[in-house]
């Protein structure tokens, strides 16, 4: 089997694809799946880096809390 046949050779800067198998239609398949998984685990995690948003902050001036939790049962409520 000569190198253009075969799917991978090995030459001095590591493991390469040969140009058939990288224009085929099922390796942009994956890639484009690899990018968009990428692009969301990204933006999950800057997601996590900012402060939880509450809705009911923005429309309602209420608190979240209806009853206190504090040692003084008869303290201000939030």
């Amino acid at each position: 089997m000569s190198s253009t046949q075969m799917p991978m050779a090995a030459d001095g800067r590591g493991l390469l694809l040969s140009e058939s198998v990288i224009a085929s239609p099922w390796f942009g398949v994956l890639a484009a799946f690899v990018a968009l998984n990428t692009i969301m685990y990204v933006a999950l995690a800057v997601a996590q880096i900012f402060p939880k948003v509450y809705p009911s902050d923005w429309f309602g001036s209420r608190s979240r809390r209806q009853e206190t939790r504090s040692i003084y049962p008869d303290g201000p409520v939030g």
